[in-house]
């Protein structure tokens, strides 16, 4: 038999004569079919589109703020907007389009009614609470922060809450911090924190984490302040404590991690070492929520990530690497045993099932971003570490795999792991190797917005150290057609100066002691003229790999024939880059770089004329052998020794006009030098001179 519903008022869209007794002019008809609308929304979001299509929400917004309105409307009107706005985001929609916000906070603002002020509150924390929410309302009338301050302060703890959710939800930029913290929201922390009630310690927790990330001076402040004698990180401390349930206990975590990152509480506190850290490993575990277990995770990332001593700790804390690679075999339950294969099935359920297939794929994502943050942070700095991330089951195959995810955080964490394992000297001679990482990190580069491009090159420097056997693969014919050359060098012109490094750092790597004919690539792709604007980049670390990239081009091996190639097609261009880094205003690391290539020059068997046959040239190398900078010195020294070298052609005439110049005698001056290499350095060049013994 079929059902059918008794009550006239479940049904909005049946009753308009329900609807036209909203705009009634008695005030009774209006409250009872107020309070009549109010039970037929709640729970349906069925009803709550049919009562918005209806244009009942101007009346409602009439009510609240009507100065004839009696409190008891208003009450009813702020909880019936309020059950609206926990609709569909297409309802949330239509309630801001239409007003909500000014509505709410005009009531807010003229009520001096407990409930009603919790009502409007309530409204107001739903709207603000969601993930889409727009923030600005909180900041566009500068009196409302410092009026939701003063009515914290009231005992309400309906009142507490709302305020405290809608401020943690409001702060998402540093202004907003500094501005939460000039209105004296940072003052009602501590005793909130305090309070018995949980409802108000969790919003709380929120605010303050939210207001103190990467904020040194709220952090400051933070860690600084107290109620009852007792500072906010020990009243951490104790809402970290194991009879806490596992969402305070993670809030508080959190806390303290980003008071620390931001300088307030020192990495090697006490607190940090045998609390947060603990309490944040410990949020990892399979007991633990999904969605805690990834916030626990990324907060562990976090708090690792700089320092060296707090990874080795956690990569040996209640089997943490294990713990972190479950969350990479996180699998979606067997849709079809449960609801996929029965067709009778009604739209709803299907929906249903449609939504949490996507939370579950939603939640996998999270997971595998989750475990390689944390693996990315461990595995920064420490070699046994690394060992033992890599030697974990299957996890390069899972980081690798990553690489294709659909999810472009995903991507990133993934390839921000295989960064951090790319340090090791070992793995890069081994494991990477073996899974021939370097293919799909190429990839990377075709699909990944900047961010990923600036870890995936940074990642791919490394794979293309010197003792890489990776940088063995661009010398064969695949990899040079794959385009790899052609990619970096696009690089390097890209506005964002970090691409830039790591462009011109991976050519620097990939160029030392290659075969001329990847050199020969690689300036036929960057050409004389980009290389010698990077000569003129505002960046000193671009201009320092620049320069480190045509030392290496100019490099003395395997052959010197690779310097007379490329001096004799460029040498009047990279002649010119030498004097104006020389004369120009250069830190002494700039400056060596640049002698240092001056004597790459100097060993080439023709390429030493360029030397020789430039006065200015030899003016100011000359004048660098007795520069303050010791380093400098020798650089400069090292460029004089090899001009001069008595065994190769010409000896003679250039040891005769560096005589002339009075290098011989500046050399015999510097024997008198406290630094033994400079010393070393000017022997061997004095026995060269045919006059000079080097004694």
């Amino acid at each position: 038999m079929k059902m059918v519903n008794m009550d006239p008022y479940m049904d909005v869209e049946s009753n308009q004569q329900f609807i036209d007794r909203l705009f009634s002019p008695d005030p009774q008809t209006c409250l009872d079919a107020l309070k009549h609308l109010k039970n037929t929304v709640i729970g349906s979001n069925k009803q709550k589109g049919i009562v918005i299509q209806m244009g009942v929400l101007p009346r409602l917004y009439q009510f609240l703020t009507d100065e004839v309105s009696s409190e008891d409307l208003m009450i009813e009107t702020a909880v019936t907007l309020g059950s609206l706005a926990k609709g569909t985001d297409k309802h949330v929609e239509d309630l801001l389009g239409s007003g909500l916000i000014g509505a709410v906070l005009r009531g807010l603002a003229t009520s001096s009614n407990m409930k009603l002020t919790e009502a409007c509150l309530r409204c107001l924390r739903t709207v603000l609470s969601r993930n889409d929410a727009t923030i600005d309302m909180l900041y566009e009338d500068p009196t409302l922060i410092p009026h939701l301050v003063s009515m914290c302060k009231q005992q309400s703890t309906t009142v507490q809450e709302c305020v405290m959710t809608m401020l943690s939800s409001g702060c998402q930029t540093p202004e907003h911090q500094d501005l939460l913290c000039a209105n004296g929201v940072l003052d009602l922390l501590p005793p909130l924190l305090c309070n018995s009630v949980y409802r108000v310690q969790i919003p709380s927790l929120g605010c303050l984490a939210h207001m103190s990330y990467q904020n040194e001076k709220v952090s400051e402040l933070a860690a600084t302040s107290s109620h009852n004698g007792k500072s906010v990180p020990d009243i951490l401390i104790g809402l970290m404590s194991r009879d806490k349930t596992t969402e305070m206990q993670l809030a508080a975590a959190k806390c303290m991690t980003y008071m620390c990152r931001a300088g307030a509480i020192p990495a090697d506190d006490f607190r940090i070492v045998y609390k947060a850290l603990p309490t944040l490993v410990r949020m990892c575990q399979k007991d633990v929520s999904p969605e805690e277990r990834v916030d626990g995770a990324e907060t562990l990332a976090y708090l690792t990530e700089v320092d060296t001593e707090l990874q080795r700790i956690a990569s040996i804390s209640d089997h943490l690497i294990p713990t972190l690679s479950e969350l990479l075999k996180y699998r979606l339950p067997n849709q079809n045993a449960e609801n996929g294969e029965d067709n009778t099935a009604n739209d709803e359920t299907k929906t249903d099932t449609i939504t949490r297939v996507v939370q579950e794929v939603k939640m996998a994502q999270e997971m595998k971003q989750a475990a390689f943050k944390a693996f990315a942070s461990l595995a920064a700095n420490d070699e046994d570490i690394r060992r033992k991330i890599i030697d974990t089951e299957n996890l390069m195959e899972n980081v690798v795999s990553a690489f294709t995810d659909p999810n472009q955080r995903v991507r990133l964490a993934a390839v921000r792991c295989l960064h951090s394992l790319s340090r090791s000297v070992q793995q890069l001679r081994t494991t990477f190797q073996d899974h021939a990482v370097w293919r799909p990190l190429m990839k990377l580069f075709q699909t990944g917005n900047d961010d990923i491009l600036t870890v995936a090159s940074s990642t791919l420097c490394n794979l293309l150290l010197e003792f890489s056997p990776s940088k063995e693969w661009f010398s064969t014919q695949p990899i040079l057609e794959c385009g790899a050359v052609e990619l970096l060098c696009g690089l390097t012109r890209r506005d964002d100066p970090l691409l830039r490094l790591n462009g011109v750092w991976a050519l620097m790597n990939m160029a030392f002691q290659a075969d001329h004919k990847i050199k020969a690539q690689i300036l036929t792709a960057l050409g004389s003229d980009h290389v010698f604007n990077l000569l003129s980049d505002s960046d000193v670390d671009v201009l320092m790999k620049t320069l480190g990239l045509l030392r290496n081009l100019l490099s003395t091996k395997p052959v010197s024939s690779h310097i007379d190639h490329i001096m004799g097609l460029h040498g009047k261009q990279v002649m010119q880059a030498i004097v104006l880094i020389l004369e120009g205003e250069h830190s002494a690391e700039v400056k060596e770089q640049a002698l240092c290539i001056l004597a790459n020059i100097a060993d080439g068997d023709f390429a030493k004329n360029f030397i020789m046959s430039n006065d200015d040239v030899l003016k100011k190398l000359i004048s660098y052998l007795t520069h303050s900078n010791v380093k400098l010195q020798i650089a400069a020294t090292f460029c004089i020794s090899n001009l001069v070298w008595k065994e190769e052609e010409g000896a003679s005439e250039r040891q005769s006009k560096l005589r002339e110049l009075g290098v011989q005698q500046i050399l015999q001056s510097l024997l008198v030098t406290s630094d033994t290499t400079l010393f070393d350095r000017v022997k061997t060049a004095l026995q060269q001179f045919p006059s000079g013994t080097g004694t």
